[in-house]
């Protein structure tokens, strides 16, 4: 506890009910919650009775990481996890009172697109995501198709809710869920099914939530039929940080608290131990006109430090400019050591490509967060879909995908005959080529190329049943690869032999990955292969849709990060740059500004204070510097229009005179850039170390 500030220790120490802790941005969180892990054991509970839920794999890593250290070997007893992963071991374990098989699939999402194109009849990727964006939003909201039909506005949505009842009976036919479902279907299982809920009640002594104010209502009701009436939980969130609106997370989940548990037990954690006070200052005052549910303001012993900095530019080109002369500037001066102690944050991805232009141009290393997912490759979703196929055979997307790549003589002709056959007598594809019907609805060819895939992949799954281990899973992969010819598919299928080398790569890689995890070698978020804990090939396999990164690829590059504002939360900077703050962009357009004056529009004047909230994410991902730049003139769409600063700079309440930015900076820096160039060059030369 010595290591705890009082509020911390409040929050620590009180055990026994329902627990709101209000954490403000850089007051932490992360280490209030694993000291009451720490805690909870230490007072005599089972560590295996603990819950800790977090939204990322990455933030569960953290945590798991962290509470190894506090309590060693407990912390693997220690269930850290998502949302999402919470929602997969309670279906693995119960699901079977859902009608689901342990050995279920989870789609990713361009599986559901392509279930949605057939399931509405069209062949328009556009339309099928924005069907299925506002299916995701029904489910979030706890709506089946039957209540979204009922409650359509108009004949577009109900059209939308019918899609969604047909594209549910697909799931089912294939034991199969969507990334939504693993909220929602847990959910209706412990609402529906006593004997589950009181077991699960029964079992979990205390469940702590991280970055509660990011729950929507599903995951609300989930954790309500998790703790019961006894309430024995910790609900660590920040209302000030609430930017998921869109994706349906919920301020009214906070207002709710104190109204289902009247004993709640609000800590508010106000010290900020990441920015100075120039910094915190800024993010309070842009902050103040929200309306507060649990007010609160954020201070700092870390000194004054830098005032933070308003930078006027003249359009993209010449920000992007001023942005990397500013990194220059500050590595020069010495306040920057590393590359990766500089972010520039903005609010949209378009926004990018200007930065990564001058980035190339001044040759300065870079990476763009929350870019193409190593799983989103083609590569790995190819042999996602064979892993997934040997857990659940009757995965149809998966089977289609796994009997085509690589080619095998299969062609389109027969699955099309086959799917025909299967939609028949309601079998899955996997299910129909062995039916022994087949023959009179297929040439006795066709069938035999069927049967020798069918039993391949039976023999697939045996074997990776009994694959234990990460030594026996690497041979048993390059075996697997080798027999199906997969190198050979991918220099085929490639113009460019470069290019293919890559994609190899990645399969050696995401090889590698797996057997590490199979031969517990590396802590794995999603509550499997922990550390020391050897599973089976197949028991890996299971959790794959659930991982959308590689860990291992995630560890510090030193390198500037180019990043989205709702993709930097909870991470943290020396130095940053928010760029493009002009009206129109952040905030992002507002249709109805008239409306806001007189409150007339309730949704706009919610989307700004959303807006306002990501403004103050951004300002506290600071810690010792903090430039806001904007606009005079900017793009929007093919026009040059005007820029008005944004009215969060004025929010910031910053003294004029000490905020803006010497011009002459960036020629200072770019010559000390070409001095620090020049000594290098020489020092090569010579023969000695640059």
């Amino acid at each position: 506890m010595s290591g705890l500030n009082l509020a911390q220790q409040e929050a620590v120490n009180y055990m026994h009910g329902p627990c709101l802790v209000l954490a403000g941005a850089g007051s932490g969180k992360t280490r209030v919650i694993t000291h009451k892990v720490a805690r909870l054991i230490q007072t005599g509970l089972e560590a295996r009775r603990i819950l800790a839920i977090t939204f990322t794999n990455k933030a569960a890593a953290e945590m798991r990481e962290r509470a190894k250290g506090l309590i060693g070997r407990d912390a693997k007893e220690v269930v850290i996890c998502t949302f999402h992963a919470l929602g997969v071991r309670l279906l693995r374990q119960d699901g079977a009172a859902l009608g689901l098989k342990p050995q279920f699939s989870i789609l990713d999402t361009g599986d559901v697109t392509a279930i949605l194109k057939d399931a509405g009849g069209t062949t328009d990727a556009a339309t099928a995501r924005q069907w299925q964006w506002a299916i995701s939003l029904w489910k979030n909201m706890g709506l089946n198709a039957a209540q979204a039909e009922a409650q359509a506005k108009d004949d577009n949505e109900r059209v939308t809710a019918r899609i969604m009842a047909r594209y549910e009976e697909r799931l089912t036919a294939y034991q199969s869920v969507d990334f939504d479902d693993l909220i929602g279907l847990p959910l209706k299982l412990l609402h529906e099914h006593d004997a589950v809920r009181d077991k699960w009640q029964r079992h979990l002594g205390h469940v702590l939530v991280d970055e509660y104010q990011d729950t929507n209502a599903t995951q609300y009701e989930l954790l309500k039929l998790l703790v019961g009436e006894r309430g024995r939980f910790t609900a660590v969130g920040d209302d000030d940080q609430s930017i998921y609106g869109w994706r349906g997370a919920t301020l009214d989940n906070l207002k709710r608290l104190p109204q289902d548990w009247p004993q709640l037990k609000v800590v508010k954690l106000e010290q900020n131990y990441r920015s100075t006070g120039a910094i915190l200052r800024a993010a309070n005052n842009v902050i103040q006109p929200n309306p507060k549910l649990f007010p609160k303001t954020l201070f700092s012993e870390l000194g004054e430090g830098e005032p933070v900095r308003v930078v006027d530019c003249d359009n993209e080109e010449h920000e992007a400019e001023r942005a990397v002369a500013r990194i220059q500037s500050l590595r020069a001066a010495g306040l920057g050591k590393d590359w990766k102690d500089f972010a520039v944050l903005y609010r949209a991805n378009h926004q990018a490509r200007v930065f990564e232009q001058a980035l190339r141009k001044a040759q300065v290393p870079y990476k763009v967060s929350g870019g193409q997912s190593f799983f989103d490759r083609a590569e790995i979703r190819d042999l996602c879909a064979w892993l997934r196929l040997w857990v659940n055979n009757d995965d149809d997307p998966a089977f289609l995908r796994a009997v085509t790549t690589p080619k095998r003589g299969i062609g389109h002709t027969t699955l099309g005959s086959l799917g025909v056959f299967a939609g028949q007598y309601k079998l899955s594809l996997f299910e129909a080529l062995f039916s022994s019907s087949l023959g009179a609805a297929l040439p006795a060819r066709a069938v035999g190329s069927l049967h020798e895939f069918g039993r391949y992949v039976n023999d697939l799954e045996y074997r990776a049943r009994h694959t234990l281990g990460a030594e026996d899973a690497k041979a048993f992969l390059a075996d697997w690869l080798k027999d199906i010819g997969y190198e050979k598919h991918l220099y085929d299928s490639e113009d460019s032999e470069k290019l293919a080398a890559a994609r190899w790569s990645n399969v050696l890689d995401f090889c590698d990955w797996m057997a590490k995890r199979c031969g517990g070698e590396i802590d794995d978020s999603a509550g499997v292969a922990l550390a020391g804990e050897k599973k089976s090939l197949l028991e890996v396999a299971q959790t794959i849709s659930l991982l959308s990164t590689l860990s291992e690829r995630e560890q510090d590059q030193n390198v500037v990060t180019l990043s989205t504002l709702h993709a930097s939360k909870g991470l943290e900077w020396p130095h940053v740059m928010l760029v493009g703050c002009v009206e129109g962009l952040l905030p992002f357009k507002l249709d109805d500004d008239d409306g806001l004056k007189g409150q007339a529009n309730e949704g706009i004047l919610q989307r700004l204070q959303e807006e306002r909230r990501l403004m103050y994410v951004g300002i506290t991902r600071a810690q010792r510097s903090l430039a806001v730049s904007w606009l005079r003139k900017r793009k929007k769409g093919r026009e040059v229009v005007a820029g008005q600063p944004s009215r969060f700079i004025a929010e910031m309440a910053l003294d004029k005179a000490t905020v803006k930015e010497d011009p002459r900076e960036k020629l200072k820096a770019l010559r000390a850039e070409f001095a620090r160039r020049s000594a290098e060059a020489a020092a090569a030369a010579a023969g000695g170390t640059p």
